[in-house]
């Protein structure tokens, strides 16, 4: 009997460590959203600005394997990719990698990437190519919120987040949060703002969007004039600009139909990324923006509950 109650014991504890074995073994896999900040193909490695994983981790930049280096075709740093992150005992690393497009329910950005195509079709000739990554950015003439002249080349050797607006937009979730974003970022780079960093933005009206105009949207949002420049000018010039980055713009009705681009050039003058759309926070844009500043260091931070 003693000898029956032992072995049924033994073989107890034995399917015990077995079964937490397997399930310590067992990897799990949580679906997941970020920002590539950097691509680097020998190592098959991504640096992502990555959203919080719910009951799993927090918001934070990391290096993320990919142990198929086929999935890192078609990447681009500043894309916005869903993912599977797997992690087990022994490795972690991400795998059915899938580029976010953005797919906005919002008429402007809907609306305008019609009109693009129906311009491109009506009036092929007039057809801007837009500038592709890795490629110089063409110079550019522009006047600032204070009647100064503002062109592109003044600030080589320093990073340039870009973006486009009007100032009487009233959808919160259009040119306020873009604008937001940068008003967010001034905190986090004030010690690099002006030396290092200038963040643009141009107005799509400058008929409506005069110089007074945009120094009066420049307070709303606490622009501090040397480092947030506020653009007009031009028609031609800024149409001429938008369309070299893929940005549509057309008045309806005395509304703006537009696109979302946020575009980063670095210091050498090289487009790094085009952003399409809203849906990237100001801190995965920060952390983009910091990649760029020193390309060869990872964003020292966590931030939690973005």
């Amino acid at each position: 009997m003693t000898r029956l109650l032992l072995r049924t014991f033994t073989t107890t504890l034995a399917l015990l460590i077995l079964s937490v074995a397997n399930t310590q073994a067992a990897p799990q896999t949580y679906a997941a959203r970020g920002l590539i900040l950097k691509i680097d193909k020998p190592h098959q490695t991504l640096l992502i600005s990555c959203e919080r994983i719910p009951d799993y981790m927090d918001a934070m930049v990391m290096p993320f394997p990919v142990h198929n280096a086929a999935e890192l075709d078609g990447l681009a740093s500043g894309s916005m990719i869903d993912f599977n992150l797997v992690v087990d005992n022994q490795d972690s690393y991400i795998d059915h990698l899938r580029i976010h497009h953005y797919e906005g329910l919002e008429a402007d950005p809907a609306a305008a990437r019609r009109l693009k195509l129906l311009a491109a079709i009506s009036d092929p000739e007039n057809d801007i190519p837009e500038i592709q990554v890795g490629a110089k950015v063409p110079d550019f003439s522009l006047i600032d919120q204070n009647h100064q002249p503002v062109e592109l080349s003044q600030f080589r050797g320093k990073t340039v987040a870009l973006t486009f607006t009007y100032t009487h937009c009233v959808l919160p979730n259009f040119c306020f949060r873009i604008a937001n974003n940068f008003r967010q970022l001034q905190s986090r780079f004030a010690d690099q703002l002006g030396s290092k960093l200038v963040f643009i933005t141009i107005t799509f009206d400058p008929a409506h969007d005069t110089p007074e105009m945009m120094a009066k949207y420049g307070k709303t949002w606490s622009a501090n004039p040397a480092n947030w420049k506020l653009l007009t000018g031009d028609q031609a010039e800024i149409d001429r600009v938008a369309r070299s980055f893929g940005v549509s713009a057309w008045r309806d009705e005395g509304v703006m139909i537009h696109s979302l681009h946020t575009i980063l050039i670095n210091k050498d003058g090289i487009l790094v990324a085009n952003l399409e759309g809203n849906e990237f926070t100001a801190a995965e844009l920060g952390d983009l923006i910091q990649t760029t500043l020193n390309p060869s260091a990872t964003p020292l931070h966590a931030f939690n509950g973005r």
